[in-house]
């Protein structure tokens, strides 16, 4: 399966948004792309947004496995409703949907360390699902702390993000939003891929392309 797994910093860092643009940048290329988003808790738009990213012909419940009204995270949130959340499918679903494409965006829920089960994270799943992972950096300020206590943890669980996007929350920036970029790759050591601004609709597609070792086809 190639692709990647695309966390936050936190639940509105905007990894929808970024993920539906690596979608559509690469399907600009020519590379089938197609999003997965396994676990939707509270309102289902992000999985209708990746579905249309995705051209829109690939069910909702192909992109969505797993949905649970209540907005809360997947471990709460499955408690409430009396559900239970298995693993394995939601594994075997990404390889399901890999096989009808050339590279799978595999977003998750909230940030890397959200319970999905009472021992078993997010974080987990993403190591388990065994794609790169590239971390939405929703870019304000508290940004560094965030992003640096988020790598810290990816690494203690034996996990390399291969880069940040830093995604700006805000039209006018501030000394804060200026800097972490900067700061925050200095800091971490991990490569920032690029820096989204507010409301962007498109992006290039070549650094997804190279990290997937990807050759243009032009």
């Amino acid at each position: 399966m190639k692709g990647f797994f695309i966390t936050g910093t936190d639940t509105d860092a905007g990894k929808t948004y970024v993920s539906s643009l690596i979608i559509k940048s690469l399907r600009a290329e020519g590379i089938n792309t197609l999003g997965y988003k396994p676990l939707c808790c509270g309102g289902r738009e992000d999985a209708y947004a990746l579905k249309e990213a995705s051209g829109g012909e690939v069910d909702l419940d192909k992109v969505n496995p797993v949905w649970m009204r209540t907005a809360a995270a997947p471990y709460v949130a499955a408690m409430f409703e009396k559900a239970s959340i298995e693993i394995e499918p939601l594994i075997k679903g990404a390889s399901e949907l890999a096989e009808q494409c050339d590279v799978v965006i595999a977003e998750g829920a909230g940030g890397w360390m959200v319970p999905v089960l009472k021992d078993y994270t997010i974080g987990d799943y993403a190591k388990e699902l065994g794609l790169p992972v590239i971390l939405i950096v929703g870019n304000k300020l508290g940004a560094l702390n965030h992003t640096m206590l988020t790598v810290q943890a990816m690494r203690a669980s034996g996990v390399e993000p291969v880069g940040l996007i830093f995604n700006n929350l805000i039209d006018e920036l501030d000394t804060a939003t200026i800097t972490n970029k900067g700061i925050a790759e200095e800091m971490t050591g991990v490569p920032v891929l690029m820096d989204v601004i507010r409301d962007q609709e498109e992006i290039e597609a070549w650094p997804f392309m190279d990290l997937l070792g990807i050759e243009p086809t032009a």
